[in-house]
């Protein structure tokens, strides 16, 4: 499909911390291609791409996070277990859909994992902390970004008890890191994080992607760092890692050992990635 200045929706899609290194390799490098995915009239994000549509929302300084800080101290990593029954779960056919996000959601809630806490303070890290000055003089930390940027970003996430689906925006009254923090809370990776009383877990167990969050935005560019998340449905272009990235990639989106290398693989794709946004959705820039 083709369409000419009509607007352009970007979606982020789901990939661990692995996959988060990857979307945010690949926006910074379609910035200095002239590309700027902030532009986008509706951004999509869920888990990964929640947390990098947040940072492209919010204008994080993507370069900053091209390899992270030294850990504070050791994480265990994340039990492989328990998303395998994930899976199993999601496997029974015989199921109502929010009976599978349910007892998936159980899962998560009896899994050892991140504590709540301490994943949204990363999230808080990765989406842009400032300092100020207190009324002391002295500096503090404030975290600016729990204001939703301007713009249309909707982050997913899914109700554990109930095992419906939710979409966030800047008028759903809830801070940016907290439901950013939500929707890439995956079971075994981090606990399910409390908003309002209620307990939120990954939104891909939603709707994958969530593509038709951007129905009726225009051209839809699809960004999946998990190439086989979907076929595409629904997209006008789609984006997923080449031969180079998933070898980067290796076997565990968890293993944030990879994140520098792969950032790197992101911001390679981005000239290649910028001609089709360009091509397909109008997008002026080069």
């Amino acid at each position: 499909m083709e369409h000419s200045g009509g607007g352009w929706a970007l979606v982020l899609g789901p990939g661990g911390p692995v996959g988060t290194a990857w979307l945010t390799g690949l926006a910074a490098g379609l910035r200095l291609e002239g590309v700027d995915p902030a532009a986008a009239d509706v951004i999509v994000g869920t888990s990964a791409g929640a947390i990098a549509g947040a940072m492209i929302a919010t204008g994080r300084d993507l370069a900053a996070v091209a390899e992270l800080p030294p850990s504070d101290g050791p994480r265990e990593a994340a039990d492989a277990s328990v998303m395998a029954r994930v899976f199993e779960i999601a496997s029974a056919s015989d199921l109502d859909p929010d009976e599978v996000r349910r007892r998936i959601g159980r899962l998560a809630l009896e899994a050892e994992a991140l504590p709540e806490e301490r994943h949204r303070a990363s999230m808080e890290f990765l989406v842009g902390r400032s300092a100020v000055a207190g009324e002391s003089g002295e500096s503090s930390s404030q975290n600016e970004t729990d204001e939703w940027p301007e713009g249309r970003l909707l982050i997913t996430a899914v109700d554990v008890e109930s095992g419906k689906p939710v979409v966030w925006d800047g008028t759903s009254g809830v801070p940016l890191t907290a439901a950013v923090a939500a929707s890439s809370a995956a079971p075994g990776f981090a606990e399910p994080v409390t908003i309002g009383g209620r307990r939120y877990m990954d939104g891909a167990f939603g709707g994958g992607s969530n593509v038709g969050l951007a129905k009726g935005a225009g051209a839809v560019v699809l960004v999946e760092p998990l190439a086989h998340m979907s076929g595409g449905a629904g997209a006008d272009v789609r984006i997923v890692p080449d031969e180079g990235a998933l070898e980067a990639f290796g076997e565990n989106v968890g293993d944030l050992a990879r994140w520098a290398p792969v950032y790197r693989e992101g911001f390679r794709q981005a000239a290649e990635a910028a001609e089709r946004i360009r091509s397909a959705a109008g997008v002026p820039g080069g």
